[in-house]
């Protein structure tokens, strides 16, 4: 099955780019790695919008530290988390991620605003930004806000995203001295969407733990998180999965096991990071 569009554009500017998408008048897409887009147009899932290409637009690319975050431009793509220098250092987290994304070639291709702006549940990125406490720079024509990555996310496929808005950079805290960052997910096969994955950032006496495959959301996993920060057993934090999650059956897995997959994890990444001087050893 082919695609069907209404058009191309290739914007040369940020300002081009919002007056190709006002002139199309609610009736246009933003590309750039394309890796989901195109899939979602060959299977007519999306079809007769204008295609805007902001694939070469250098104020949505870089990378770089300022002011304890990690600014991280919409179209950094997968392979530059896995590679850079400063993401490995600074939010060792997506380095982890990233080679846990697909196949190669996609990971060549597609891009972390992409990735954020489709929202798939069960995609690494959404979770990890979860994880770590990002905060998303959203773009219009009438300026740029700021949105917690935990606000960003409201249903499949769905986000705060505005009509008129596009994914600009990422901001991510800076990793502390301190700091331990882990993701784990199951799958059937390499390269297969997880069936269940957690996303994890250790910091001393605090834990965020985001899950992905769960839910039609990323979701932090506060219960269990509160357990472990204030030192309850582990099987306390395990039982407190119970209330944090509630995944549904498909033909992948039925919610039951989903759920014994969550408190796996839950092990495993809690024994990785008690192997690191993160003062998590309440957790043992």
């Amino acid at each position: 099955m082919k695609a069907s569009v209404a058009g191309y554009a290739r914007a040369q500017s940020l300002d081009h780019m919002f007056e190709l998408l006002g002139s199309a008048q609610g009736d246009a897409r933003v590309i750039a790695g394309g890796q989901s887009l195109v899939a979602s147009l060959n299977l007519r899932l999306s079809e007769g919008a204008l295609l805007v290409d902001i694939g070469q637009l250098s104020a949505l690319r870089g990378i770089a530290v300022s002011g304890g975050f990690l600014r991280l431009g919409a179209l950094t793509r997968h392979v530059d988390l896995a590679t850079d220098p400063l993401v490995a250092t600074h939010a060792p987290l997506l380095a982890q991620a990233a080679p846990l994304i697909a196949h190669a070639a996609i990971r060549s291709r597609g891009t972390l605003g992409g990735s954020l702006a489709n929202a798939d549940p069960a995609a690494e990125l959404p979770a990890c930004m979860m994880a770590l406490g990002a905060h998303i720079l959203l773009r219009s024509p009438k300026g740029e806000r700021r949105i917690p990555a935990d606000a960003f996310f409201e249903g499949l496929f769905m986000t705060a995203l505005a009509e008129d808005e596009i994914i600009a950079a990422v901001d991510v805290p800076v990793m502390a001295k301190s700091e331990a960052h882990v993701i784990q997910e199951l799958t059937r096969r390499s390269g297969d969407y997880a069936i269940v994955g957690l996303a994890a950032v250790a910091r001393p006496q605090n834990i965020r733990l985001a899950y992905f495959g769960v839910s039609d959301t990323p979701v932090l996993a506060t219960r269990a998180m509160q357990a472990l920060n204030s030192g309850a057993p582990l099987q306390d934090a395990i039982n407190a999965l119970q209330e944090d999650l509630d995944p549904e059956s498909d033909p992948h897995a039925s919610a039951a096991y989903r759920r014994h997959l969550a408190a796996v994890l839950l092990r495993r990444v809690l024994a990785d990071l008690n192997t690191t001087d993160t003062g998590m050893e309440q957790a043992q």
